[in-house]
């Protein structure tokens, strides 16, 4: 388990990469740890199906690590391909230009959770759970969770979370994931400093489908928050499957910053 301190969370990823723990989520930016030649070995076949005949997503998930989601990876953009320059409100950019690090700090400093967007972004795996009526997220990073009903409408009036209120429907093989109800409040879509900022008006929609006979799977995330930005921007990720692997536990402790300062291997902290 990694054990993380009230302030060195905020700097997790970059820790991780540079001390080279093991996690098979860890790796530089803009890039994904099983594209090392003999680690990843491809399924063959068709992409799998659930008894109902409906594609089965379940497995575990590996992407690379997104810093800054609005751009493309310049290496292989099929891998992460952003909007570019955000559109931003009044609003939007007085959020961005007002962050101060030093006196402002980084909300995940204090344990608090990353929210939908950042958890996907950061450099760790998820594994999706599925059956009829549920798809459940499990997130590798702080060991989070995100649960996503099939139905066919939102609450009349959403409880604001973290990683907001989810529904899904089928359109075809591509499953749709629609989901509001985020609250205002420190929230970031991706990796912190002068990051894409979100409240409570943000709004995702994901259509997620395999590809390459189940080898990837394809999210294409549309977003729109009137509050920060004008009109709607997309990102699309793809995700290796890495079914040969399990998601860790990684936890993050206030008070312990001395731990990760001592961690030195995978063993110390695994």
């Amino acid at each position: 388990m990694v054990a993380l301190g009230f302030v060195a969370c905020a700097a997790l990823g970059e820790r991780l990469i540079a001390q080279n723990l093991g996690t098979i989520g860890t790796g530089v930016a803009g890039e994904s740890t099983v594209q090392t030649p003999g680690k990843f070995v491809p399924p063959t076949g068709p992409a799998p199906r659930l008894p109902n005949g409906k594609v089965d997503f379940s497995g575990v998930w590996d992407h690379p690590y997104v810093p800054d989601m609005s751009n493309s990876n310049a290496r292989n953009p099929s891998l992460q391909k952003g909007a570019g320059p955000l559109p931003y409100t009044p609003a939007g950019l007085e959020n961005i230009k007002s962050y101060d690090p030093e006196k402002n700090g980084d909300y995940t400093g204090m344990c608090m959770p990353f929210g939908l967007m950042r958890s996907v972004n950061a450099p760790y795996p998820f594994q999706i759970m599925q059956n009829d009526k549920y798809v459940a997220i499990l997130f590798e990073q702080s060991t989070w969770f995100h649960v996503v009903p099939f139905k066919a409408a939102h609450s009349k009036e959403p409880n604001p979370t973290w990683f907001g209120e989810s529904i899904a429907k089928w359109d075809g093989d591509t499953l749709v994931v629609d989901t509001i109800g985020f609250h205002g409040d420190h929230h970031w879509m991706d990796q912190g400093g002068a990051s894409i900022p979100a409240g409570e008006q943000l709004h995702i929609v994901e259509r997620i489908r395999l590809i390459n006979d189940g080898k990837q799977l394809e999210i294409e995330y549309t977003m729109t928050d009137p509050e920060h930005w004008e009109g709607e921007w997309k990102s699309t990720k793809r995700f290796n499957r890495v079914d040969d692997e399990d998601i860790q536990e990684v936890s993050c402790l206030p008070d312990l910053n001395e731990h990760l300062q001592s961690t030195t291997s995978k063993a110390q902290v695994r």
